[in-house]
């Protein structure tokens, strides 16, 4: 199942992928429709992920509604309750940086008033002059719990979607510690095109053996496979699970396979396959 939002007569609306087409939630399965239009992160945040998939594998497609590629898209989520990441996950990446994976992860939090949606621009900050942008494949939990087992936090994943994540290195190599500030400003997370669950990627291939690329200009710049990870999704899940209480709606960023800089009027992106493409354009400081 794909899960979209997008606007509809200037309004956010919650659809699902039919024979090609936007369905809205609220005419296939209306009693798992979010209270307020438009709000995917209600459904997730209640566990209701499965229900919807099951509620749109029983529905007849709508042939009326739009396709995703005639509307304005939005970040699937804008309010996930922790966006939880993940860095140097890949060894090559590391190498790129002068560090060295660590055998256990390094995660870190960054605030969702940094999320922006498919298409929307990246604007450079005026305080730094290199900012860079990665692609990344993002997890997204369906279901509250801790001290999981790898088969539990594996069930925990309701759905995966991608993320352009945007770093100021230049103040980031000041000082370590800037590490939240190098990732906390506006326009710095874009998430989309859609959630997409686990169903739609058994279809195609293993999870280990989907490629996750980081696209500068429409083209890839850095790929790698998720086999290549240090730390496998489903161990990222476990592994957090041992320090803290997942909760329906956290995301967490899996790494990237490496970064490209951002200049004015370039186009940054992430291709996961079986999941898609997002990409954004880049603005000057204003």
């Amino acid at each position: 199942m794909r899960v979209y939002r997008y606007l509809e007569a200037g309004q956010p609306e919650v659809a699902v992928l039919l024979g090609g087409r936007l369905a809205p939630v609220s005419r296939i399965a209306s009693g798992l429709a979010p209270a307020v239009a438009g709000d995917l992160d209600e459904i997730v945040q209640r566990g209701r992920i499965p229900a919807l998939a099951a509620a749109a594998a029983a529905a007849v497609a709508r042939p009326d509604g739009p396709r995703p590629g005639d509307v304005e898209l939005l970040a699937p989520l804008v309010r996930p309750s922790r966006i939880w990441c993940v860095g140097l996950n890949y060894r090559e990446h590391a190498e790129d940086l002068d560090a060295s994976t660590t055998t256990t992860p390094v995660g870190f939090m960054r605030p969702a008033a940094s999320i922006v949606g498919p298409g929307a621009p990246i604007r450079l900050p005026r305080q730094s002059n290199r900012v860079t942008g990665e692609g990344e494949l993002v997890l997204v939990l369906g279901q509250t719990g801790r001290d999981w087992s790898a088969w539990e936090a594996w069930n925990a994943v309701c759905a995966f979607t991608l993320a352009v994540d945007m770093t100021a290195e230049d103040l980031l190599r000041q000082n370590p510690r800037f590490l939240t500030r190098a990732k906390s400003f506006d326009t710095f997370l874009s998430l989309g095109p859609c959630l997409v669950t686990p169903d739609e990627i058994a279809r195609t291939s293993d999870l280990s053996t989907v490629r996750v690329s980081t696209l500068l200009d429409g083209d890839p710049v850095r790929a790698n496979l998720v086999r290549n990870m240090t730390h496998a999704p489903d161990a990222l899940v476990r592994f957090f699970s041992e320090d803290m209480t997942w909760r329906a709606g956290d995301i967490l960023l899996t790494g990237t396979p490496g970064a490209a800089r951002l200049r004015p009027g370039a186009r940054i992106g992430a291709e996961v396959a079986g999941i898609g493409r997002l990409e954004n354009p880049v603005e000057a400081p204003s």
